[in-house]
């Protein structure tokens, strides 16, 4: 059997396989954040389809911090039932699941919010209304929030958290030097930079325990002009191991911004995959916990390359989820052929529109083929 199904574990954390599905925004939570019965059903789906480990939607830690519409949050004890629910039917259908925690910064969306966004320096001319700059006060309540949202993923059921400071988002706004421009303790070089994640990480082992799975998802460069480049990406991975993060999950990009997109269009063919991998293989050589990699996937045979190489630990994916929830079971019945995900992102579109994220081109090719 291809090593792509050997079991394994991380921080006590066992999984069945080396797939991962990536965090996504489904766009299916209550107005509020809270969860929805639509919600349990896609992501029980994924945990029958033979994901090894579900990172869930990316998940607010406060109200300010919301980007998009019915976006799951985390930031009051009466999602915790709901939230059980969840993770209940995910492990009675053999899943396992961690939390991703996330703060939209300065992209978060005022017309949810009802307040400006918060940033982490000043910006003019970027956003189309006022900012208010994070002061030490606010710093102090963004650990709080982060570790209280982490504490509730526990008692929840999930088999862990993940710290979102990927694609621009708050945390990956402190490490880029296009956001950051404190003069501050959390300004400046690398190591000030990767401050606050540092600071999360140890309040968050202090409510959860350190036996509590704690992964990050990070860029491995922006792709922006001074934007966080591979050499401080390294640096900061380096930081985090020495914090306590159990592994990284390397992703890259810029959401809005980029001209490289954290998730791209046009993947046709196995040469477009994996567009991370040469970052990866960087981060192999230097770091010491798993290495998730995201971006792109779309075939086995590159699947199975990433890991015998030795470029990745863990082989995460999305959007082939969303076309297909049972796509590891596919592959693991001897099917081998690649996703039949196009990478067009018309996916996102319906979320926008208040149906949920879902594949638009399956939708679309059914149809053809009742003649409807």
């Amino acid at each position: 059997m291809s090593s792509l199904f050997e079991t394994s574990s991380i921080n006590g954390l066992m999984l069945s396989n080396r797939f991962v599905r990536s965090a996504t925004w489904e766009g299916l939570a209550a107005p509020d954040g809270a969860i929805t019965p639509e919600l349990v059903k896609r992501t029980v789906e994924l945990a029958r389809g033979g994901v090894g480990l579900i990172i869930g939607g990316h998940t607010h830690v406060s109200r300010e911090g919301q980007v998009t519409p019915w976006q799951l949050g985390i930031y009051k004890d009466e999602f915790i039932p709901g939230l059980k629910r969840l993770t209940d039917a995910v492990h009675e259908n053999n899943g396992k699941i961690i939390m991703q925690l996330t703060h939209s910064g300065i992209f978060a969306d005022e017309t949810l919010t009802r307040q400006a966004p918060l940033v982490v320096s000043s910006m003019d001319g970027f956003g189309k209304g006022p900012q208010r700059e994070i002061t030490q006060e606010d710093i102090k309540g963004l650990i709080s929030a982060f570790s209280s949202g982490a504490k509730r993923a526990q008692q929840a059921g999930f088999d862990g958290i993940q710290l979102h400071s990927a694609h621009g988002y708050l945390l990956g706004q402190f490490l880029s030097p296009l956001f950051n421009k404190r003069n501050d303790e959390y300004g400046g070089s690398i190591q000030n930079r990767a401050r606050i994640h540092c600071e999360i990480c140890r309040s968050i082992r202090a409510e959860t325990g350190h036996d509590f799975p704690l992964f990050i998802k990070m860029n491995c460069d922006d792709f922006l002009e001074n934007g966080l480049p591979p050499e401080e990406s390294l640096q900061a991975a380096l930081l985090f191991e020495e914090a306590g993060f159990d592994a990284i999950e390397l992703s890259g990009g810029t959401v809005y911004l980029s001209a490289l997109p954290p998730s791209r269009t046009g993947i046709n063919h196995e040469g477009k995959e994996a567009y991370f991998k040469e970052y990866a293989l960087m981060f192999k050589k230097a770091i010491n916990i798993p290495l998730i990699l995201v971006g792109g996937i779309r075939s086995f045979e590159v699947a199975e390359m990433l890991l015998n190489d030795g470029i990745a630990d863990y082989i995460a994916m999305s959007r082939p989820f969303i076309r297909e929830p049972d796509l590891i079971n596919r592959w693991k019945s001897g099917d081998r052929q690649k996703s039949k995900c196009i990478s067009d992102n018309a996916c996102f579109k319906p979320g926008l529109e208040g149906r949920g994220v879902y594949c638009v081109t399956r939708e679309r090719e059914e149809k053809r083929k009742k003649g409807v």
